[in-house]
């Protein structure tokens, strides 16, 4: 199965999509009931430097897809990080 390049872009915007609106609910959630005693800090602090680097390479490949979706993962991440180190 060959797909075009505006397919595979297609492809790859619905991929980011999911994973960075998977994390709305849970920063919604922090944020309104500050219950973040279950959330593991470290797990967070140290994904949430794998979305930087993420950015990093979106940036440097020059990826659409890639950059939006780690811009606001990232964003979102670090509202539950600073939640928990708030509320923790």
């Amino acid at each position: 199965m060959f797909l075009s390049p505006l397919q595979i872009e297609l492809l790859g915007g619905l991929a980011a999509l999911m994973t960075t609106l998977c994390w709305l609910p849970q920063t919604i959630r922090a944020i309104r009931h500050r219950d973040v005693a279950s959330l593991s800090l470290f797990t967070f602090v140290i994904f949430s430097g794998g979305i930087f680097l993420w950015l990093v390479y979106g940036i440097l490949i020059g990826s659409w897809p890639v950059i939006l979706a780690n811009m606001f993962s990232l964003v979102l991440n670090l509202a539950i990080v600073f939640q928990k180190i708030r509320h923790g």
